[in-house]
C-alpha cells in the first residue's frame, strides 16, 4: 500500500510539474540606480506572506512539466500598493496553478520605491520588470518556451506595474548592461486583475501613487505613469478583471484602460463583477467571481 501511494504521488507530481524550479537574480553585478546601504529585506509570514524593502530583485521559476507544457509563459507581479509584495496571495499560489495547467510561470520580486537605497525610486519596479521579461526571453529555448508567448500579469499595484511594462516596454528605464538588455521587453499579453492603472486624482489609488511618485509629483510624471494615456496600436492583447464595489482601487481604472484599448483596436476582454471588493486573488468561495482564473486561462489558451 505504501509503495502504491508513493508511486501515485510521484506520478501526480510529474504531471502537475508545479514545484518551484529555482530562484534567480535579475542583475548580475550592478543593480540600476541602487546604492549600497544597510537595509535588509523584510518578510512577514502570516496567511499572506508580505515582503518589503526588497534589495535583491529576483524571479521565482515554476516550469510546467514536459507533458503539460504549452510553451506559454507569464510573469506575475504581486500587488501591495508599492509598499509590500503579497508574495503567496498574488504570486506563488498563481504560479503553481499556472504550471499545473501547462503555463510556465515566473514570480517577480521587484524593488519597492520606499527603499532608501534607491536613487530613482519611481523607475526601480519598471527596471526589474523589463529585465525579468528579457531574461525569460533569453532563456526561452533552454526552458522550452515560446519567446513570442511571454506575457505579464499583475494584481492591484502589481497590475499598475504590469500595465506600465505593457505600455513602456520601449522606455529606456536603465542603461544596457549586457546582451540580455538588447532583447525586447514587450509582453505578448497582459492580465490585469483589479489593477491600479491611472495616477490621476480621483481615479488612482492614493497609496500606490504616493509610494511610487512621491507626495508632489509633476503633471508630466503623473501623465507618464497614467497608463491609460500610453496605449498605442502596438499594445498587446489584454484581459481585465475588476469589481464595481472595489473601495481601494476604483473600477474606473479598468474602465479607462479598456476604453483606451478599444480606441486603438487592441484585442481585449473585460469582466466586471458587482461584488468582490479588492484583493480577492483566487476569489475562493465567492460565487461567480471564483470563475475569473479559468476565464483568464481560456482566454490565454485561445490567443493567437
Amino acid at each position: 500500500m505504501t509503495k502504491y501511494f508513493i508511486l501515485v504521488a510521484t506520478m501526480c507530481f510529474t504531471l502537475v510539474g508545479n514545484a518551484q524550479n529555482k530562484t534567480i537574480p535579475l542583475w548580475k553585478k550592478n543593480i540600476p540606480d541602487q546604492k549600497k546601504s544597510s537595509e535588509k529585506e523584510i518578510i512577514e509570514e502570516t496567511n499572506i506572506i508580505r515582503i518589503s524593502n526588497v534589495q535583491k530583485p529576483t524571479i521565482d521559476i515554476y516550469l510546467a512539466s514536459k507533458k503539460l507544457n504549452t510553451k506559454k509563459s507569464v510573469l506575475i507581479c504581486p500587488g501591495g500598493g508599492y509598499g509590500i509584495l503579497a508574495w503567496n496571495h498574488e504570486g506563488t499560489n498563481f504560479a503553481k496553478w499556472f504550471a499545473s495547467k501547462g503555463i510556465n510561470a515566473f514570480v517577480l520580486k521587484y524593488r519597492l520605491p520606499g527603499s532608501k537605497s534607491l536613487t530613482k525610486p519611481h523607475l526601480a519596479p519598471l527596471q526589474d520588470a523589463q529585465r525579468a521579461i528579457r531574461i525569460i526571453r533569453k532563456n526561452a529555448k533552454k526552458w522550452k518556451l515560446d519567446e513570442n508567448q511571454i506575457g505579464v500579469m499583475g494584481f492591484s499595484a502589481g497590475g499598475h506595474l504590469a500595465s506600465t511594462l505593457g505600455t513602456h516596454y520601449n522606455f529606456e528605464a536603465y542603461k544596457k548592461q549586457d546582451k540580455i538588455d538588447k532583447l525586447s521587453a514587450k509582453p505578448n499579453f497582459m492580465g490585469l486583475i483589479y489593477p491600479v492603472i491611472s495616477m490621476q486624482d480621483g481615479v488612482t489609488h492614493k497609496g500606490s501613487k504616493k509610494n511610487l511618485l512621491g507626495k508632489t509629483p509633476s503633471k508630466k510624471m503623473v501623465d507618464l505613469f497614467s497608463n491609460e494615456l500610453q496605449i498605442t496600436e502596438e499594445t498587446s492583447p489584454t484581459f481585465l478583471v475588476h469589481s464595481t464595489n472595489d473601495k481601494a482601487v476604483p473600477v474606473k481604472n479598468t474602465m479607462l484602460f479598456f476604453e483606451a484599448l478599444l480606441q486603438k483596436n487592441i484585442k481585449t476582454e473585460m469582466h466586471i463583477y458587482p461584488l468582490g471588493g479588492h484583493g480577492y486573488a483566487f476569489a475562493k468561495d465567492m460565487k461567480q467571481l471564483e470563475q475569473w482564473p479559468e476565464l483568464f486561462y481560456n482566454w490565454l489558451m485561445n490567443l493567437e
